[in-house]
């Protein structure tokens, strides 16, 4: 029985890498417009080619025929998907949970917490989250089989929101686990500024108001449900840029972005 790809590869990364090469190899794509549409750098493109980047979860699933339809389908709709950075996320988030659902085991996500100085603390913790990938992937499968299952396409987005976020969340906290491993409790926001996320607050603020307020209750049955999860979503966004302004920016001259082990601490 075939495996996953192992943590912290997610599914998108290996979808990217699928689809990389199927429009570069196949269908002759220049590799700068393959990147443009999976929002990589050039030089990720060429690696996943070479097979620098995900070489093993790579070479396993470029010659599955699944995965290859997969990666085919999704090429399709990036190419001819409008010049809309939103609409080309979606279409790659939706397709990895598509080619998580083509695998018959779910992704293993393989952590070694009794190493590294690691806690008893940490290692509970690290147990935890290793148990909630488990229930998130088994959401990812239930999910996708009730939206096949469903006669309309509300009720199919429903079940796939449900199976996006619930990939997400699995990526998230096996990458949460990778950390943990290092012994690794907190980090800091690197790459961005302050200012930054302050113009992004605003940006989502003018974006909710123009899309109006309450969409939900105008409307019934499913749509009402798809339109609430939409302003779910929107609350959460401010959450946490609201979160990464209070707590995720290192003070002072500390550098950005450097991770504080749970087992060390630093004299003043």
């Amino acid at each position: 029985m075939r495996a996953g790809p192992a943590s912290p590869v997610s599914w998108v990364h290996l979808l990217q890498a699928l689809v990389a090469r199927e429009l570069v190899e196949e269908q002759g794509v220049p590799s700068r417009r393959v990147a443009a549409l999976l929002g990589l750098a050039p030089s990720a493109v060429s690696q996943y080619l070479s097979g620098k980047r995900l070489a093993g979860p790579f070479i396993q699933h470029s010659t599955d025929a699944r995965s290859q339809k997969v990666a085919r389908r999704v090429s399709q709709t990036l190419l001819h998907a409008p010049n809309d950075l939103s609409v080309r996320t979606r279409i790659l988030l939706e397709g990895a949970v598509e080619l998580s659902g083509a695998v018959p085991t779910a992704p293993a996500v393989e952590v070694a917490m009794e190493g590294g100085g690691a806690g008893e603390a940490q290692r509970q913790m690290a147990k935890w989250l290793r148990a909630r990938v488990l229930a998130e992937q088994a959401a990812v499968t239930a999910c996708m089989r009730l939206a096949q299952k469903a006669r309309d396409e509300m009720t199919r987005a429903v079940f796939r929101q449900i199976a996006a976020d619930s990939l997400r969340h699995a990526e998230i906290v096996a990458s949460l686990v990778t950390y943990l491993d290092r012994g690794v409790v907190s980090t800091s926001a690197s790459g961005v500024t302050r200012h930054e996320v302050e113009l992004m607050i605003e940006a989502e603020r003018r974006a909710e108001e123009q899309a109006g307020k309450n969409l939900a209750k105008s409307l019934g049955g499913m749509m009402s449900i798809l339109a609430a999860s939409m302003e779910a979503d929107e609350r959460k966004h401010a959450e946490l840029l609201q979160g990464m302004l209070a707590m995720g920016f290192a003070e002072g001259p500390a550098d950005p972005g450097a991770p504080r082990r749970g087992n060390r601490s630093r004299r003043p």
